[in-house]
């Protein structure tokens, strides 16, 4: 069973809709995020890939009667954004936030036509010295939590202070909660666990091939969750948004995706590996507890149904080839669960499943 390969509308009496939204930036696009926010249903912030200093990061939103995407907002980024989030605030209490990850930690809040500034988080005390931040992850229980993760070795916990005073806008600003050494060598991906209430685990991966396990309130230990036999760098985890028992994580130039469970610590439940090519990017359904999308060099985004682990998963239930491009990042929206978001090249696409 596939996708469709075209972008072909479907009829129906009362409404027409379309199984591909696609959008064409002016630049490579490597980050990209959807909105959280229930007023701003196809709105996705997406973080250009230049090789230099100058970089973009564009706010584009889908017009459900024309069908087609706008740039809203477009504003200047140093260094390509590592990862882009929007504030993880389904209720829209908080300011209308945005974070990106490069040098630094930055927030900033979005606007039309103009988005504004907000503040730089640097935990260097040092100024002729930077330590770039690979990823980071924005708490969902608590969205005055963001946690980072650099290739200096160590994972920061930041607090937010977004200022949700009615009546005025206060500017955001942030500290330092805690900084840990999380890794013998670089840190790749930080993502905060629902397990415990969803505030105080987070795991992390990187260059020293382990997945490891932290809870904010003992942090004198961790918990390796699982070591790559080859000690080959593991370069994104995601927990499964329904079940905290179970994450995914990705391997340096691995054409398979591996499926754990905390509770069988360094033994794959599952390994998904249908793809041809190296695998980017990996989104758990943000309302199943047992369907995956994987993204990856051989141009497909493949769905899984991971029901019967500990059998082994053969094949996906879904597969779309974007034709033009390697695709290198897939997110699944939080609130907007019928549709995969998926960039390569120039390109985003957003896909009906």
């Amino acid at each position: 069973m596939s996708m469709p390969h075209s972008s072909s509308s479907t009829t129906s009496s009362s409404t027409k809709r379309k199984e591909i939204y696609k959008y064409q930036a002016p630049w490579p696009l490597y980050s990209m995020n959807w909105s959280v926010r229930p007023d701003k249903r196809f709105r996705l912030a997406l973080g250009s890939f230049v090789e230099e200093y100058n970089n973009k990061v564009q706010i584009i939103s889908l017009d459900e009667e024309t069908s087609e995407f706008s740039a809203k907002s477009t504003f200047d980024h140093p260094y390509p954004t590592t990862k882009i989030m929007w504030i993880p605030d389904s209720k829209g209490v908080y300011p209308d936030l945005l974070a990106t990850s490069g040098d630094y930690l930055r927030i900033w809040r979005a606007g039309e036509p103009y988005t504004l500034f907000e503040c730089v988080l640097n935990n260097n005390k040092n100024s002729d010295f930077c330590a770039p931040l690979t990823s980071f992850d924005w708490n969902e229980v608590d969205p005055n939590l963001i946690g980072t993760s650099s290739i200096d070795t160590t994972c920061t916990i930041w607090g937010l202070e977004t200022g949700q005073v009615l009546g005025r806008v206060n500017e955001v600003s942030g500290h330092v909660k805690t900084q840990l050494i999380a890794h013998d060598k670089e840190v790749y991906d930080i993502a905060f666990s629902r397990a415990g209430g969803g505030r105080d685990m987070f795991a992390s991966v990187g260059a020293d091939g382990s997945v490891r396990m932290f809870d904010l309130r003992h942090l004198e230990h961790s918990t390796i969750i699982y070591e790559d036999p080859q000690h080959t760098p593991l370069l994104r985890l995601a927990w499964n948004k329904q079940d905290p028992n179970y994450l995914a994580t990705i391997a340096m130039d691995a054409c398979e995706v591996i499926i754990l469970d905390v509770r069988v610590p360094c033994t794959p439940v599952a390994r998904l590996n249908n793809h041809r090519a190296c695998v980017n990017g990996i989104a758990w359904a943000p309302h199943s507890s047992c369907h995956i999308c994987t993204a990856g060099d051989d141009h497909q985004a493949l769905i899984w149904d991971i029901q019967q682990m500990p059998r082994a998963i053969e094949d996906p239930i879904l597969a779309y080839t974007a034709a033009e491009g390697e695709v290198n990042q897939i997110q699944w929206g939080a609130t907007q669960p019928d549709w995969i978001a998926i960039c390569y090249n120039r390109h985003t696409e957003i896909l009906r499943v």
